[in-house]
């Protein structure tokens, strides 16, 4: 598998072809959303808005705009928040600084 990693810790992006979902890691949970379920996206290089069938996605960091060019293609394999401490540790000008996730109720 042929990956590009952007901030090790941040997101990972598989640019040979699609992958069919994307795995969203927080610090005590994990989420896995398959890109059939996949609705729009929307956002700029700091904030990254993304909708499923059952879940909105707000992504907010820096340097996102890569991250936003990958969804089109489902070539987005997982996203990460960073801890506090890996922020300042780093001298990246990429990363996830935030994930929140919202499910989508039935009405």
């Amino acid at each position: 598998m042929n990956s590009a990693l952007v901030d090790k810790s941040s997101w990972t992006i598989i640019s040979e072809s699609p992958v069919p979902a994307l795995e969203i890691v927080l610090p005590n949970q994990t989420l896995i959303l398959a890109w059939n379920q996949f609705v729009y996206a929307e956002g700029s290089g700091d904030e990254v808005r993304m909708a499923f069938a059952s879940h909105d996605l707000i992504v907010k960091g820096t340097g996102l705009l890569p991250l936003l060019h990958a969804i089109p293609g489902h070539h987005l394999a997982s996203i990460r928040q960073v801890t506090r401490v890996e922020r300042f540790s780093s001298a990246e000008a990429r990363f996830i600084r935030e994930i929140q996730i919202r499910r989508v109720e039935a009405e």
